[in-house]
């Protein structure tokens, strides 16, 4: 009787529950390691948003492969396309991130947060359909790009006059001291 009510309500899931667990484990500790970059800049999406937007993304790539498997989804007229919840977890977070990026006075806001948001989406799309590896080396990359060639870029020198890119990463400006003013060109 109790198992009838449960299949009932939920269903069985065709990946063990430890694999589901540990590819969204997976996803919040990469997703939390990109926000974490993010956090630590005092940018607008830090640590949780890069989290949530990773953990979600691992989600709809699970449920592709739920859904491939389900006996609900059987028939004739049912054509599944797991790659249309793909696009999806893609338009949404190129959404979120293009409301992250601001073009004022001459100068663009928020572009790197954006695309590491849209990384997120990437990488927890790849932990959710078991692509551990991919979902890893992505990550060590970002973190490269986030944290070593600022560095570089810093030691260089590579702000270039002019450009309209004049932030420290070529496309996020430092936020102005309080009491300090642009100087005037």
């Amino acid at each position: 009787m109790m198992q009838e009510l449960l299949d009932d309500i939920g269903h069985t899931t065709w990946l063990p529950f430890s694999v589901i667990a540990g590819r969204l484990a997976l996803a919040a500790v990469l997703g939390g390691m990109v926000g974490f970059e993010r956090e630590w800049r005092e940018r607008p999406a830090g640590l949780r948003t890069h989290i949530l937007v990773c953990l979600a993304a691992a989600i709809v790539a699970i449920l592709s492969i739920e859904i491939t498997h389900s006996s609900y989804f059987d028939g004739e007229n049912v054509r599944i396309d797991p790659i249309r919840l793909i696009e999806a977890v893609t338009a949404g977070v190129a959404f979120l991130a293009a409301g992250l990026i601001v073009f004022a006075k001459g100068e663009i806001h928020g572009l790197t947060t954006g695309a590491g948001m849209w990384l997120a989406g990437a990488i927890g799309l790849a932990c959710g359909l078991g692509y551990w590896s991919i979902a890893v080396y992505a990550t060590v990359l970002a973190l490269i790009v986030l944290v070593l060639l600022r560095l570089v870029e810093k030691k260089l020198n590579m702000k270039e006059e002019g450009d309209g890119l004049n932030g420290p990463s070529r496309g996020e400006t430092e936020r102005p001291a309080a009491g300090s003013r642009k100087p005037k060109r």
